[in-house]
């Protein structure tokens, strides 16, 4: 998670965004949420709507194949770290108390190509991954 200021107070929120770009491939992209609301000392964004939560635990050595996301949501790092890669070799590693907005949808109508669409996910390091998703 990224806060970025302009002055005194923190301005917005960095949003990490896993999407499908209009080729059909996963992408990372950075998108700003307002912290405009709630008072200097505590700078809140709007309230979002959310579809439930889930928590996860991944042992050690855990990896998954390619795949799409089939609801958006966050994916917020509880423990351990998570590695998601994408086409092309492209990867980022989330830590303990990052995120990430998985919105990497397969399009309507196209049938599922390891080749082409998603992400994969791993478990790195020592540690096991525990996630909390929350869906958008």
């Amino acid at each position: 998670m990224e806060l970025h200021s302009c002055g005194p107070a923190m301005t917005h929120f960095t949003q990490v965004v896993l999407f499908t770009d209009t080729d059909g491939r996963a992408r990372f992209r950075e998108a700003s949420i307002a912290l405009d609301h709630g008072t200097p000392q505590s700078m809140l964004s709007e309230v979002f709507a959310s579809g439930g939560y889930q928590l996860r635990t991944s042992p050690v050595g855990f990896r998954s194949q390619f795949h799409c996301t089939t609801v958006p949501q966050w994916c917020f790092i509880l423990g351990g770290q998570m590695e998601i890669g994408i086409q092309g070799g492209i990867s980022r590693i989330f830590k303990p108390g990052e995120h990430f907005y998985s919105a990497d949808l397969l399009p309507q109508g196209v049938p599922f190509d390891p080749a082409i669409h998603g992400h994969w996910s791993r478990q790195v390091g020592d540690d096991p991954l525990v996630t909390l998703f929350v869906r958008g």
